[in-house]
């Protein structure tokens, strides 16, 4: 969320941000709330001011004449206010409704364009694997392989359900435990978080109200997260932070649950696209400084850069074009897999950062050496997905037996060298 005194002074700005972001809304709309807002505001405290010199008066008048009117007067001004009251909150509901659609401004370095298709290559790494035999997809290796049920995870939860089983378990294992040694060793804590939080917590780090329908909400009106960036983000609500402990770096884990509404008859087969799947993800708070999100956004990204190489699996990172940013991102990088099969690449990691959007909606803030409290800044990215990950790994290092060469930064883990 921005800060209303920023989105007066910026007008202009934030609907050039919307733009670019392809968000519809209404901000002249806004304004016109906002002024109404502070005018009945405005009105009210002063009619209250009166209120509470009327009631002097009244507590010091000796003569009943004139106690009688001052009452009377009383009476008025309490249902002026009352009224006042009324109109006020209808319209702090319409003007909290707005504010919670403005978007935050995408840098300038972000490009223009209208979806994931218009996202800028900025980087490829590694050889893609050229196969002296005929190649298959992963979802033909692990089914021989037994890594992997997907009829008996349809017939127990659905489209898009999955078993992963023996070596697809173990392999599964494998990578969770090398990922948490390979970003320890970078300086994060680990934190396991709640998969099941409150509405507020969605709206806090801008997932609501934007993607309601990829949510799943239980009876009591909670919600499944989506990533651990929701509950992580939540750890620190309405806290004051010391900066000496900035900036804050979790290793945040947990299961995440995505609905994949609008992505009908998309991905339908395989482990591309599930319901329920595990994550590993990078989340920051540091001090309120456009250069210090920078700085770090960088390094998250390099981070998972960095682990995938040690795996040996070829990738391209892009930048996100305006289209493809969320309502509170100011900046994001994607990491793509490569799918033998598909012969294209696929996302596995997204690092974003968001300044104070995030912060705001949450109340976190910090006190700098000043004394002065702020808003801190956020910014997430993920380490690894699971069982995503599987797709790229087992295409690219399958070998003409039909087994799997492990990457040699994973055997250790999984306790040998080959998937057979």
């Amino acid at each position: 969320m921005l800060d209303i005194k920023f989105i007066r002074e910026n007008l202009d700005l934030i609907k050039a941000g919307a733009v670019k972001k392809h968000i519809t809304l209404d901000l002249d709309a806004l304004i016109a709330l906002d002024d109404a807002r502070k005018k009945i505001l405005g009105s009210m405290e002063t009619k209250k001011a009166e209120q509470n010199t009327v009631s002097r008066e009244i507590a010091r008048a000796t003569n009943e004449t004139i106690r009688i009117q001052l009452i009377a007067e009383m009476k008025i001004l309490k249902d002026d206010i009352q009224k006042e009251e009324d109109e006020f909150r209808e319209i702090m509901l319409k003007w909290q409704e707005l504010m919670l659609q403005v978007p935050n401004i995408p840098d300038m370095s972000v490009p223009d364009g209208n979806d994931d298709t218009d996202n800028v290559e900025i980087k490829t790494w590694g050889e893609k694997p050229v196969f002296a035999f005929t190649p298959k997809d992963h979802v033909e290796i692990m089914t021989k392989l037994q890594m992997v049920d997907f009829e008996r995870g349809a017939k127990v939860h659905g489209f898009r359900g999955y078993y992963l089983q023996k070596g697809g378990a173990k392999l599964s294992w494998a990578i969770w435990n090398y990922a948490q040694a390979f970003f320890q060793e970078r300086g994060f804590d680990p934190l396991l978080v709640p998969a099941i939080v409150r509405k507020t917590n969605l709206y806090g780090t801008g997932h609501l109200p934007n993607d309601a329908e990829d949510v799943y909400q239980t009876q009591d009106n909670d919600y499944l997260i989506g990533t651990a960036e929701v509950s992580t983000m939540g750890y620190y609500a309405d806290e004051i932070i010391d900066a000496k402990e900035l900036p804050i770096k979790w290793l945040a884990f947990s299961p995440c649950f995505r609905r994949e509404a609008g992505s009908h008859g998309k991905d339908t087969r395989g482990l591309i696209r599930v319901h329920e799947f595990f994550k590993l993800e990078q989340v920051i708070l540091c001090e309120a400084s456009h250069a210090e999100s920078v700085k770090w956004h960088e390094w998250l990204n390099r981070n998972t850069e960095e682990f995938i190489e040690s795996m040996g699996i070829p990738y391209r990172t892009v930048v996100n074009c305006g289209g493809d940013l969320g309502q509170g991102q100011v900046k994001k990088y994607d990491i793509e897999l490569w799918v033998p099969l598909e012969q294209k690449y696929r996302e596995i990691s997204s690092a974003s950062y968001f300044h104070d959007f995030q912060t705001r909606r949450f109340n976190i803030r910090y006190r700098d050496v000043d004394g002065k409290t702020r808003y801190a800044h956020s910014l997430n990215c993920t380490a690894i997905p699971t069982p995503r990950i599987l797709v790229s790994l087992v295409e690219n290092f399958q070998q003409a037996d039909g087994t799997i060469k492990l990457p040699p930064a994973l055997a250790p883990y999984f306790g040998a060298d080959v998937l057979q």
